[in-house]
């Protein structure tokens, strides 16, 4: 296990001074700085420290990271189990059953036992720079995990709240496809359906319909959902009603959540749930969607696993073998980053 500090970093933010650590949401709504690591599955980790301060991401260090080889990657789910976890999908959706399922896969690696995930965060930080960067170290509690997430979970300023859902990816506008915009529009209408059920009536907008905004070697559908909670509902109602996000489930949500049990082979751990912080003082938070994330598994018997996961949401409309090659888009860049492959160009 590592024995380095427990330490978190959201872009320029940094916590250190570990005090306490709970899996109870009603936490952060109490007082202190809280880092916030859901996991897909269900698993909350909220920890609290002392001190926090202004402090840019430092340069990679040579040497301090040290990744996995390109080629020792492997993944849950194969170009073949993939593609035909597709098909099933499309059959599910053919019998009125689900309209959309995030079907998902995760690739793992070993690294050396003093792999430290926020020498990562540093390399993450020039080769992929993303809007919700996050890291949180907690080396004693199970979580290692850094992520370079372009998507937002969850925004509170005090009972104001917004979600972000991204659904659609391509390498360039002209790339998208209808598909990915029917896909946006139903995952709007689940995170409405999701805020709706604790905030005020009548006050959940959409401010913003499939937004193209770009990121790293590719570009996403973005669009906002914004509402008032009541005055009854905190952090721990706001999460139940949201969890797990509706873009990296699908719709219906129930639906999804069962055909993604049965069809995926890999829990998804971090990857997929949710990541940030919250600063109880001030009644504010910010939560990312857990993808484009990294996490050091040290279960494993041999040696320390780095994970991470990447996934599609699949429609009617989906193409098996274009849909895989969605999820090789997704994590080309940012394998290559941890790798040690990519090469910074000075290009966007």
């Amino acid at each position: 296990m590592s024995d380095l500090p427990a330490l978190a970093r959201f872009g320029d933010r940094v916590a250190t001074g570990l005090l306490d650590v709970t899996s109870d949401p009603a936490a952060l709504d109490s007082t202190g700085f809280w880092a916030v690591c859901a996991d897909y599955e269900g698993r909350l980790t909220c920890a609290r420290f002392a001190d926090v301060r202004e402090v840019p991401v430092p340069a990679p260090r040579p040497g301090a990271w040290r990744g996995p080889a390109v080629g020792d990657w492997t993944s849950s789910l194969d170009r073949a189990m993939y593609t035909a976890g597709v098909r099933r999908i499309r059959e599910h959706i053919a019998t009125g059953e689900v309209y959309q399922v995030n079907l998902c896969r995760v690739l793992s690696a070993p690294v050396a036992p003093d792999a430290d995930v926020d020498a990562l965060t540093s390399v993450l930080a020039r080769g992929n720079p993303a809007p919700y960067a996050g890291t949180i170290r907690l080396p004693e509690h199970g979580v290692e995990t850094a992520t370079a997430s372009p998507e937002l979970f969850l925004r509170r300023d005090g009972r104001s709240v917004a979600t972000g859902p991204i659904k659609g990816t391509a390498r360039t506008e002209a790339e998208l496809l209808e598909k990915d915009y029917a896909e946006n529009v139903m995952i709007v209408d689940l995170m409405r359906n999701d805020l709706g059920r604790v905030c005020i009536t009548g006050s959940v907008t959409v401010p913003d319909l499939c937004a193209v905004e770009k990121h790293p070697g590719l570009v996403h559908l973005v669009s906002t959902v914004r509402g008032e909670l009541r005055e009854d509902a905190g952090w721990p109602e706001l999460l139940a009603a949201t969890f797990p996000a509706g873009s990296i489930t699908g719709a219906p949500k129930s639906s999804a959540l069962r055909i993604i049990d049965a069809l995926e082979t890999a829990p998804r751990g971090p990857y997929c749930g949710g990541i940030g912080w919250v600063d109880a003082d001030r009644g504010v938070g910010e939560l990312a969607v857990g993808i484009r994330t990294f996490w050091i598994d040290r279960t494993a018997a041999s040696a320390p696993l780095l994970r991470f996961g990447a996934g599609a949401g699949i429609t009617w409309g989906s193409d098996p073998e274009g849909e895989w090659h969605e999820t090789e888009l997704k994590a080309a860049r940012l394998l290559a980053v941890a790798s040690g492959e990519y090469q910074d160009t000075g290009a966007a």
